[in-house]
């Protein structure tokens, strides 16, 4: 258990290809070892997947070709509210699975997105347009002060990477 903690704490659905390959290897590796009361090896044997995952995880955070070698990367699949079927087909992810994800989140209708994408994960990110938004803080702010809230085309930053197809140079944390 404290190895899987120095592990991390992505739950199942935010592990990584190379995260879950770990994780059933370090399960399928020490059975055999604590059935015959080897305990020793079930820990090394563990451990050293665990160092495998986490050099694995800090390659990735170094370097954009083997985080999208690795991890995947994201695909737009809807813009302005039209699906692009040939990203899902891509995906092999049907429309009925897009429809149910975003019935989820709550979106009623398809014109009312942006952008969506699927993510590396399997999950769907989204945008939706300015007037399918909830009213912010901020617009109120603007309302109450008599400003008029301009309707401009939104351009997330966070999109802005899966639209152009250019992944920007890594943010380093204090992995080291």
């Amino acid at each position: 258990m404290v190895l899987l903690r120095i592990a991390g704490r992505k739950s199942i659905s935010q592990m990584s290809f190379a995260t879950t390959v770990i994780m059933i290897s370090i399960g399928t590796t020490i059975v055999q070892p604590i059935a015959n009361h080897e305990l020793g090896k079930a820990i090394g044997s563990a451990t050293l997947f665990i160092l495998t995952l986490l050099f694995v995880e800090w390659i990735q955070v170094k370097s954009n070709f083997l985080e999208k070698l690795m991890s995947g990367k994201s695909v737009v699949i809807i813009e302005d509210g039209q699906v692009i079927v040939q990203s899902l087909k891509k995906m092999r992810f049907s429309v009925d699975q897009l429809e149910m994800q975003l019935r989820e989140k709550g979106i009623a209708n398809l014109s009312d997105i942006e952008t969506a994408t699927i993510e590396a994960t399997g999950q769907i990110g989204y945008v939706l347009k300015r007037r399918a938004r909830p009213l912010t803080v901020g617009d109120f702010e603007d309302m109450l002060l008599g400003k008029q809230i301009v309707s401009e085309p939104h351009s997330s930053p966070l999109f802005q990477e899966v639209k152009e197809k250019e992944h920007q140079e890594p943010v380093h944390t204090d992995l080291k």
